[in-house]
C-alpha cells in the first residue's frame, strides 16, 4: 500500500464536472492498493494517519493531530501509484491490486479512519476524478507499507 499524504487547507473532487466531494483543512490521501495487501495494512495506516501530528501550533511546530484541528480527510483511490515508470516509457501496473481487491480495501480504510473518530469524505473509485487543493506548508509524505512477502519493486 502507498499513500500520499498531504496537508491541505481544502481539497475537492470533481466527477464529470460536479463536486462529488469535499473537505475544509485535513489530509488529502491518495491511496493506491498494490497486490498482497490486506487488512494488516488498513489497520496500519489508519493507526498511523489517524494520530499523525503534522499540523502547526502556535509556534509553528508540527505538534497536532487531525483531531486538534477539526481536520477531516479526504481519501481518494490512487491506483496509478502502485505503478511503476522505472524501466521503458510507459508506465506498467503488475503490483497494482485487481479492482475487486481494492475496493473493499479502500473502503475498509475509510472506515478504519472513521472508528479512530475521523472525518472522512471519499472520491468516487474507478471513476475519471479531478482533484483540486491546496497543499498547506507544502505539507507532503509518502506511507509505503508493502504487503508481506511482497517482492521488492525493480
Amino acid at each position: 500500500m502507498r499513500i500520499v499524504v498531504q496537508r491541505v487547507s481544502r481539497a475537492a473532487v470533481r466527477v464529470a464536472g460536479e463536486t462529488v466531494s469535499e473537505i475544509g483543512p485535513g489530509l488529502l490521501l491518495l491511496v493506491g492498493i498494490e497486490c498482497g495487501d490486506g487488512l494488516a495494512q488498513v489497520d496500519r495506516a489508519a493507526h498511523r494517519l489517524s494520530g499523525l501530528r503534522i499540523f502547526e501550533d502556535d509556534e509553528g511546530h508540527m505538534n497536532l493531530g487531525l483531531d486538534e484541528v477539526s481536520g477531516a480527510v479526504l481519501l481518494v483511490s490512487q491506483f496509478t501509484l502502485a505503478g511503476s515508470i522505472r524501466r521503458g516509457r510507459r508506465p506498467d501496473f503488475v503490483n497494482a491490486a485487481r479492482p475487486e481487491e481494492a475496493a473493499p480495501l479502500i473502503e475498509a480504510l475509510a472506515e478504519a479512519l472513521r472508528a479512530r473518530g475521523t472525518h472522512v469524505n471519499t472520491g468516487v473509485f474507478r471513476a475519471h476524478m479531478e482533484v483540486e487543493l491546496v497543499n498547506d506548508g507544502p505539507v507532503t509524505f509518502v506511507w509505503d507499507d508493502p504487503a508481506s512477502g511482497s517482492a521488492p519493486r525493480l
